[in-house]
Formats: structure tokens, sequence, C-alpha cells
């Protein structure tokens, strides 16, 4: 299995991740997402549409301190991650 450096899902460095990665639905760490959005191997993050995941993400980043520019900046890419490529 590839290790991923960043969360297929969102995007995130999986290095900042406090929790190191989401759980997978046995209980271990995923080497794919992060715990922001991979929890007992599901999504938590219900939606299919990457734009309004964009959005969704976009607005946790400026509730947590980050400026409307970084926000975008650090979820522009998502369409690319393996979560969303069949789905956009």
């Amino acid at each position: 299995m590839t290790d991923y450096r960043n969360c297929q899902s969102c995007g995130m460095p999986l290095k900042r991740d406090e929790k190191k990665g989401g759980t997978n639905a046995d209980g271990s760490i995923s080497k794919m997402y992060c715990s922001y959005c991979f929890e007992n191997g599901e999504f938590i993050y219900k939606g299919n549409d990457v734009n309004e995941f964009q959005e969704y993400c976009k607005q946790k980043m400026i509730e947590g301190g980050h400026s409307r520019f970084i926000s975008w900046l650090f979820t522009r890419g998502m369409r690319r991650l393996t979560r969303w490529k069949n789905n956009v």
C-alpha cells in the first residue's frame, strides 16, 4: 500500500494530524486519510460534491484562525485527490 504524505480527502499533510491519521473499521490508523476526514472506516463528511466539501473545509480553516486566502490556497487542489477524482 502507498504511504501518502497528504490526506486524500482534504489534502492536509498527514504529519500535521495530531492523531497521525484517521481510523479504519478495524481500529487501525489509516495511511490515506486524516482524523478530521475519516473515522471508524467511514468519511465524517458524507457528501459527494467536491465543491461543497471545499467550502466546508474553507469555513473550518477560517474558524481555526487561517485567513480566507490561505484557506482557498490549501483547498483549491482537492479535486485531484483520490476521494474526489471520480466524483468531479
